[in-house]
């Protein structure tokens, strides 16, 4: 006995935490509550109530782990929200519980019994990193009918440490909340839903939101097996038998940007799940200068860095200097300098609803230069590291130039003296022949 309580106790401990080596046991929630009154004015209102609850899994009849919250109890495997978030630590999970109303509709759910009424709560998991979202309905069955035509007026009350026995009933989940695609990228907008039951009339759809406009992407309506209405394209219909309710986006463009709603609709319930999509193109970045950039003592010339084709709006260039033989130390090599000097261009707004940018500084030509490596910096939120371009510049000494000058002009003179000396000497040859009497 004492063997098997401790064994119980690690059980419990190595459970801690709400997860088991092998399974989810429950979950700490926040049941958001809903009081409705009506004001002064006779208009209704909706004063939220956040209370202490507990997700628990297990069987009709188990021991609440939390005695003080409000447990909301799930049974039953037919339909196991734990599969929807296996592999997913359980403290990287935010839990929300929701009364859901059905506008007073009173539909009699397959599973119940003939004599029973439901409850509706709306159960939210969101990962804290937004890998994935899960929405499902929790139906608690009762056998008192709902106090009021509309349920969302007239709540039963729930006490503090009320135990609710409920099956879940309809499950959605996402693998990609938020999406990041690059132009003209394919890109997968993730969503599958699950039913406790079959045969039911299911209703799939795919919106897309943006900027106070909404448009229907692709309806699928099955009153049957045999029978379906279908609108629009991008989920393969084949799919949806097992579930899968996933949008294809064939082509990004930069009018693809916004909310993607996923919508599943069994009567009485209606849920979705939304997928916001952004558009990231990264730069392209070039420099006007080469590996090696030569200048002469004096010269002066402007070097460009070249943002081209970016989106969204905001990158940032920066110009630095600093002496590539130092940079290879370990200890005490001097950092980078920034550029003070450094100019911008007004953004170009491109044909495809990109921009561009140059970031650019005039560079003297001077000894304290030479051999100074600048590199260019641009930051983008598309880009895990910022391209850097760099050049190195050369520039060649005052003395150096006048020896080459004074060599090349003393050649050429030379040259032509040469070259005049042998004329006189050809001609004064052929006089001297002319005069000879034989």
């Amino acid at each position: 006995m004492i063997m098997d309580l401790i064994l119980h106790t690690l059980y419990l401990f190595l459970c801690s935490g709400v997860l088991c080596a092998q399974q989810m046991t429950w979950l700490p929630c926040q049941f958001t509550d809903e009081n409705v009154f009506l004001n002064k004015d006779g208009h209704p209102e909706t004063q939220l109530i956040h209370r202490q609850a507990m997700l628990q899994f297990g069987q009709t009849g188990d021991d609440p782990v939390n005695p003080n919250a409000v447990t909301f109890l799930v049974t039953g495997l037919n339909l196991d929200l734990r599969r929807y978030v296996e592999g997913v630590e359980a403290q990287d999970l935010e839990c929300e519980l929701r009364r859901y109303s059905t506008e007073g509709i009173q539909v009699h759910w397959p599973s119940q019994e003939t004599q029973e009424y439901n409850r509706w709560f709306s159960c939210t998991l969101k990962h804290s990193k937004g890998l994935l979202t899960v929405t499902s309905f929790l139906r608690h069955p009762s056998d008192q009918p709902p106090p009021g035509m509309q349920d969302y007026r007239h709540w039963p009350v729930i006490e503090d440490r009320e135990i609710l026995t409920t099956t879940v009933a309809l499950v959605m989940k996402t693998q990609t909340p938020s999406v990041k695609a690059a132009l003209s990228s394919q890109r997968k907008l993730h969503c599958q839903f699950a039913l406790d039951h079959r045969g039911s009339n299911v209703t799939v759809q795919w919106h897309r939101q943006h900027r106070g406009e909404r448009n229907l992407l692709f309806s699928h309506s099955s009153h049957s097996s045999h029978s379906a209405r279908n609108q629009g394209t991008g989920v393969e219909l084949k799919n949806l038998a097992r579930g899968d309710a996933s949008y294809n986006l064939p082509f990004t463009k930069m009018s693809s940007e916004g909310r993607y709603i996923c919508s599943v609709s069994v009567n009485p319930l209606f849920t979705s799940l939304d997928v916001n999509l952004n558009v990231e193109e990264p730069p392209r970045v070039a420099i006007s200068a080469g590996p090696i950039l030569h200048l002469q003592e004096g010269e002066e010339r402007r070097v460009f860095c070249d943002a081209d084709n970016y989106y969204p709006l905001d990158v940032e260039i920066v110009w630095y200097v600093q002496d590539p033989g130092a940079s290879g130390q370990r200890v005490g090599a001097p950092l980078p300098r920034v550029l003070e000097n450094v100019l911008l261009s007004s953004h170009k707004n491109n044909k495809d609803k990109t921009f561009s940018v140059s970031a650019f500084f005039y560079l003297q030509g001077s000894q304290r230069n030479s051999g100074k490596q600048f590199t260019c910096s641009v930051s983008h939120q598309s880009l895990r590291m910022p391209i850097k371009k760099h050049f190195i510049v050369s520039v060649e000494e005052p003395s150096s130039q006048w020896f080459y000058l004074t060599v090349g002009v003393t050649v050429v003179v030379l040259l032509i003296i040469l070259q005049k000396s042998l004329r006189y000497l050809h001609s004064a040859s052929r006089k001297s022949v002319q005069k000879k009497p034989y």
